[in-house]
């Protein structure tokens, strides 16, 4: 199975990338992670509301052009469905083709973007940085393989 993350910015903070890379080499054994990096709009200091609109608008092109035909896509956004981590091993356990995660930037995805998506997940009531947010999903992703592969890890 592959697993795909697009992904809106990069990660700037070493202790953030160190944390990435631990769970893509532990989840090497269970299938291929691929990252996609999606250019994050400059916006000025206090956007309004149609800069920061234009940004989504135009950070949503590049992400739907990088998700792949045949793939489940999940957009990672505060209005999806809340998902502990036994329902996230579910949902990758019954997906027949290879899995798409779907992070946005600081203000989030695009409606075009979500639509697009077959399903939408909230990690969490609280707002979190979106560059955590990769190492929070690495690190949930890693635990569904576990949780599926009845492992040790998620207790």
């Amino acid at each position: 199975m592959n697993v795909n993350i697009i992904h809106v910015g990069n990660l700037k903070e070493s202790y953030y990338k160190e944390a990435v890379a631990e769970y893509e080499k532990r989840l090497s054994r269970f299938c291929k992670v691929r990252n996609v990096e999606i250019k994050e709009e400059k916006l000025p200091e206090r956007p309004n509301q149609s800069e920061i609109a234009a940004a989504l608008a135009a950070e949503g092109k590049r992400i739907i052009s990088a998700i792949p035909e045949k793939s489940y896509r999940i957009a990672l956004c505060v209005e999806g469905e809340a998902c502990s981590s036994e329902e996230l091993a579910a949902v990758i356990n019954d997906c027949n083709s290879d899995v798409t995660f779907v992070i946005g930037g600081s203000y989030g995805l695009s409606d075009e973007v979500k639509k697009r998506c077959d399903k939408r997940i909230s990690v969490s009531k609280m707002t979190f940085p979106h560059r955590l947010m990769r190492v929070i999903l690495a690190e949930q992703i890693y635990r569904a393989f576990m949780i599926n592969s009845g492992g040790e890890y998620h207790k």
